[in-house]
C-alpha cells in the first residue's frame, strides 16, 4: 500500500529530478530549454512534504533541496495534493511570481514532463526504436534510484530496510550506459547521479536490455545472477536491503 507522503517525495526526488537527465539526453527537451528567455527556477513547497526547487536555464536542469534562489514558488497543502499535480496536471497555490509560474508550468515545465512520461511510460511501438529504447532504459534507471532514496527516507516499510544499511556508497549502474551512487549515512539514503570513488558494495547490470527487462519484470534476477549478468561485489547485505526498497519502489511506479 502507498503512503502518500512516501509518494510524494517518490514524485519529487525520483519523478521529476530526472528532468535534470531528460535535459541532457533528449533533443527535444534540449530545445525547450533553449528556447527560455531567462532562467526560470520553479520551487514546490508541500505541507509535510518535500520542498525542492527545479532550476532551469538554457543548459538544461539542475534540482535542488529547498526553496533558495526560487524566482516562483507554488505551495501544495498536502502530499496528497502535491501528488495530484503529478497524476492529474492539477496545480497547486501559487505564492511567488505567479505570473510567471503559471505561463511556465503550462508552457514550458508541461512540454517537459509530456517528453519523460513518453520515456518512463514508453509505447511498445517506441519501444522499437533502439535509440528510443536505451534513453527510456536510463531515465527509468535514474527514476528507480531517486526514488529508492525517497522511500528508504520516507516509507514506513523501506526505513526499515535503511535501517540495516551501514554507512558508505552503494554503486549501482549499467555497465558503460549510466551510474549511480545511493549514499548511506546513519541511515539516511542520499542519490548522487555518478559512480563514487569508493563504493562499498556495487550492483552492476551487464546490458541496458537486461536493465529494461528487470525494470519491467520480463527477466528473473535470480536467473541472470545466477548467469552473471548482475555484478555483486563488497558488502552484499547492504546491496540486499536496497533489494527491499526496490520491491516497495516497484509498489510506488508500478
Amino acid at each position: 500500500m502507498k503512503e502518500a507522503k512516501a509518494m510524494a517525495f517518490v514524485n519529487a526526488y525520483g519523478v521529476l529530478a530526472t528532468l535534470e537527465n531528460l535535459c541532457e539526453m533528449d533533443d527535444e527537451a534540449k530545445a525547450v530549454c533553449k528556447g527560455l528567455k531567462k532562467p526560470v527556477s520553479l520551487c514546490f513547497e508541500v505541507t509535510d512534504g518535500p520542498c525542492v526547487t527545479y532550476n532551469f536555464t538554457s543548459d538544461g536542469c539542475k534540482m535542488t533541496e529547498g526553496d533558495y534562489g526560487c524566482t516562483c514558488k507554488m505551495k501544495f497543502a498536502s502530499p496528497e495534493k502535491f501528488n495530484a499535480l503529478i497524476d492529474d496536471s492539477k496545480p497547486g497555490i501559487p505564492v511567488k511570481g505567479i505570473p510567471q509560474v503559471l505561463s511556465f508550468l503550462l508552457g514550458p515545465f508541461t512540454k517537459l514532463t509530456d517528453i519523460l512520461t513518453k520515456y518512463l511510460m514508453p509505447k511498445e511501438e517506441d519501444l522499437k526504436n533502439r535509440e528510443f529504447f536505451e534513453k527510456s532504459t536510463i531515465l527509468t534507471m535514474y527514476t528507480i534510484a531517486g526514488a529508492i532514496c525517497a522511500l528508504g527516507n520516507n516509507d514506513s516499510i523501506s526505513k526499515q530496510s535503511a535501517s540495516y544499511i551501514c554507512d558508505g556508497d552503494i554503486q549501482m549502474g549499467i555497465t558503460d550506459a549510466c551510474y549511480v551512487t545511493v549514499r548511506a549515512r546513519d541511515h539516511k539514503l542520499q542519490l548522487i547521479k555518478e559512480k563514487p570513488d569508493t563504493p562499498r558494495s556495487i550492483m552492476e547490470f551487464k546490458t541496458i536490455d537486461l536493465a529494461n527487462g528487470l525494470f519491467n519484470g520480463t527477466a528473473s534476477t535470480m536467473a541472470e545472477l545466477c548467469a552473471g549478468n548482475i555484478y555483486m561485489s563488497g558488502m552484499i547485505n547492504m546491496i540486499d536491503n536496497v533489494n527491499r526498497i526496490l520491491d516497495r519502489v516497484a509498489v510506488y511506479l508500478g
